[in-house]
């Protein structure tokens, strides 16, 4: 994982963020959308074979998650 924000295939992502309470609550073509009722965020993430880290950080912005807070999950898995 070169750089402060790794690059990750979108798997990995959505089921760490899942951790934070985050479901699935629809998808157009190769965007899908998620929601946390707790709270209170939606992000979005492209479906592709990898997130450039430019994206990844939009989303953890999006989300709500600091890059530590994700990491924290991240190593466990």
């Amino acid at each position: 994982m070169g750089g402060k924000y790794p690059t990750l295939k979108p798997e990995i992502i959505i089921k760490i963020l899942s951790n934070f309470g985050f479901e699935k609550i629809s998808q157009k073509g190769s965007h899908a959308k998620y929601h946390s009722k707790d709270m209170n965020r939606t992000y979005i993430i492209p479906m592709h074979d990898e997130i450039a880290t430019g994206t990844f950080k939009s989303i953890l912005e999006q989300a709500g998650i600091t890059l530590e807070e994700f990491l924290k999950f991240l190593r466990k898995n």
